[in-house]
């Protein structure tokens, strides 16, 4: 005798929905619901197969056979209910896509007509005004690409978040840097970051792998974002042909207005004539294919930001899995051993490093060149290489409770302080270095990297007081800051202040020709100040760019404009043939006569 209780004993089940009979469920329908089809029973349903909403009563003995042998032929077709190997009864289990699964969002709803003007607009003001040149035309043509992204995620669902506007707000500031500097290198860096700062603000990453990645997922929706645009026009053409030919009728209509009238008044005006020409971007037949390409690349660059804001794939779902715990004095003794090193070294700099070049001379007998030189590339590897031993020892950190917390904080927190230390070092051998021999664009680049390495450090001694929820982030923005700041303040117009300063005071018997005519249009308002001839030999090549170039107004930066306005009052003088002699005498930008070359510093 089984110790189960027979069917015939056990009270009935009452199904639901059982005063209305309810149609049979397809398979397909029944799966996507999460519930296995009627005509297939599952484990629950098992019991209440064949029953109709009549059998209230005990059913009998019969009846109770015919039940079990119905649930014996539906498990034999279908599988033993409640088996591990299936997700219901009869129906086939789902796909687990494992991280696509977790990274890709539902597709994004049927594009908008809003936000098809946006990209259309995008298209059209990159053909017209990125063919020339970088400047203002960058903001210009982000405006409708923005809008573009703004009604998409708006379509979607999605709301605006301080980071999403903390990301968006800094790209557009980078657009900035193009408009007002003529220096190609912090434009180029500008422009990356305003690139990475706008995926970020569509996609919204938090996370280390997040915000490394994110930063890129742009590209990744180019081709769903062309993909979504087809189908999208496909979709509204065919249900509206009637609004598509009045807008085109309306659009050329406006057309021709403008043309007509516009050419009126510019013959019956010079003046207005001129403001036209120069408003207007040229067009000839030999740019054709130059703008048509311009014209596809704003058109699927537009498309993809609008499909990454209304679709935006999770890039935080990427995770990196944490080290393996070490014990307290397996992890802990090399950071020890490591700290000991850097109090050592520190120790002995610390008299060099706020005691001048007296103290750098009576300690090392070195020059500032040799001294400074020596040792900045080396501190500036320490850091990183410092930073990179951080991470690794928070991977494989013990994570036991409040007492390993208490030790992870106690040997990396002093690690990070040191470093600091490292840093002010370096930069102050930089310092020494630059006051000696001027300032370059290589020394204010490595300058400006190890002072935010500095800044990093502080971001991850700040992480493990207040937590390092917001680390990653903040991070980014710092990096983006930087950027911006380094653009604001022209590099190259820094660079010539510091080295005609250096002439004026008499600290240098002259100034590098060779490097500074070599300057953008920045530099202008510094060497102007120099005496003839080196004024005109610095300024001869810049004036040569600046005067002689046609670039239009949404292709010339304010510092351009700016050494327009200074050169075409007072232009260069002379043939240059003086300029062979000038600025070579002595020691130089780095020279020296008795060297072989230039320091690569």
């Amino acid at each position: 005798m089984s110790d189960q209780p027979s069917e015939a004993s056990r009270p009935p089940e009452k199904p639901r929905g059982a005063d209305t009979p309810r149609p049979p469920e397809p398979p397909a329908a029944a799966e996507a619901a999460g519930t296995p089809a009627a005509n297939e029973p599952g484990p629950s349903e098992a019991r209440t197969v064949g029953a109709t909403p009549a059998d209230t009563a005990r059913p009998s003995p019969a009846q109770a056979s015919d039940g079990r042998r119905q649930r014996a032929q539906a498990a034999q077709q279908a599988g033993q209910p409640g088996s591990p190997w299936q997700h219901g009864a009869g129906a086939p289990a789902a796909k687990d896509d494992g991280m696509t699964a977790r990274l890709r969002p539902p597709p994004p709803p049927l594009i908008r007509p809003a936000v098809l003007g946006s990209v259309l607009a995008t298209a059209l003001l990159s053909a017209l005004f990125l063919s020339d040149g970088l400047g203002v035309n960058l903001l210009i043509v982000a405006v409708p690409a923005s809008l573009a992204a703004f009604f998409a995620a708006q379509a979607a669902g999605r709301r605006l978040r301080p980071w999403t506007a903390t990301w968006a707000v800094g790209g557009l500031a980078l657009l900035a840097v193009p408009a007002l500097r003529d220096a190609g290198w912090p434009t180029f860096l500008a422009v990356v970051s305003a690139f990475a700062l706008g995926s970020l603000a569509l996609h919204g990453s938090r996370s280390w792998p997040g915000v490394l990645i994110g930063s890129l997922g742009l590209f990744d929706s180019v081709v769903p974002g062309i993909i979504w645009g087809v189908r999208g026009i496909r979709a509204r053409a065919g249900g509206s042909r009637a609004n598509w030919g009045a807008t085109l009728r309306t659009t050329a209509v406006a057309l021709v207005l403008l043309v007509v009238f516009g050419t009126l008044f510019a013959s019956a005006d010079a003046a207005f004539a001129e403001l036209l020409s120069s408003l207007m971007p040229e067009a000839s037949v030999g740019a054709g294919p130059w703008r048509t390409l311009l014209f596809a690349l704003g058109l699927a660059g537009a498309l993809a930001a609008a499909h990454a804001a209304a679709a935006p794939v999770r890039w935080d779902g990427l995770t990196v899995r944490q080290g393996k715990p070490r014990g307290r004095a397996e992890w802990a003794l090399p950071l020890i051993v490591l700290n000991l090193l850097f109090a050592a070294f520190i120790t002995l700099q610390l008299v060099v490093l706020f005691g001048g070049y007296d103290k750098v001379r009576d300690v090392t007998g070195l020059s500032h060149a040799e001294y400074a030189r020596q040792g900045f590339w080396q501190l500036l590897w320490a850091t990183l290489l410092t930073l990179l031993v951080i991470a690794l020892a928070l991977r494989w950190a013990p994570r036991g409770g409040t007492g390993d917390r208490t030790l992870v904080r106690s040997v990396l927190g002093p690690l990070c302080v040191l470093t600091l230390v490292v840093v002010a070092s370096a930069l102050r051998r930089m310092d020494l270095y630059v006051d000696e021999y001027g300032l370059t664009r290589l020394r204010i680049s490595v300058a400006a990297m190890e002072l935010w390495l500095g800044v990093v450090l502080i971001l991850i001694l700040a992480a493990g007081v207040f937590g390092a929820r917001f680390l990653p982030r903040a991070v980014a923005v710092s990096a983006a800051a930087g950027v911006l700041a380094f653009g604001l303040i022209s590099p190259d117009g820094l660079i010539a202040e510091q080295n005609v300063q250096r002439f004026e005071d008499g600290r240098s018997t002259s100034i590098d020709i060779d490097y500074v005519k070599d300057l953008s249009a920045d530099a202008v308002p510094a060497l102007d100040r120099l005496p003839e001839p080196e004024r005109s030999c610095a300024l001869r090549f810049i004036q040569n760019d600046v005067l002689h170039d046609d670039t239009p107004w949404y292709a010339t930066s304010w510092g351009e404009a700016r050494a327009k306005e200074i050169l075409e009052k007072r232009p260069v003088k002379g043939d240059g043939s003086d300029c062979y002699r000038v600025g070579r005498e002595g020691t130089g930008d780095g020279y020296e006569p008795d060297d072989d070359g230039y320091d690569p510093y």
